[in-house]
């Protein structure tokens, strides 16, 4: 399943729905369009969101893959907002080997 976030999060509603018919998940990544404190650094806030998305998380046996290095994975073509981390990867727990990523800004 595919389907881009919006503002209403409408594609992590719908693969909460979803969830009892997908088995044997092992990575799941994305744009979820969740701006949150966890994976941005330079982001000051939780967002509600978040909670959601670690539920769905949580319902896999998935966990957050934290990169090697973390550097903003959007960039703003404007100077009033900062570039930002939005693109996720979650690995099916217990996966280290597969737990070693580093993000390319170019």
């Amino acid at each position: 399943m595919q389907r881009h976030s919006d503002s209403s999060q409408l594609a992590l509603k719908c693969l909460k729905d979803t969830e009892a018919n997908i088995n044997n998940i092992i990575i799941m990544t994305g744009d979820f369009n969740i701006r949150d404190n966890l994976w941005d650094f330079n982001y000051p806030h939780h967002s509600i969101y978040r909670i959601l998305l670690f539920d769905i998380v949580d319902l896999f046996h998935l966990g957050l893959s934290e990169p090697t290095n973390y550097c903003p994975t959007r960039y703003l073509d404007n100077n009033y907002n900062l570039n930002l981390v939005i693109d996720l990867m979650f690995l099916k727990l217990g996966s280290e080997e597969l737990d070693c990523h580093s993000i390319h800004p170019k």
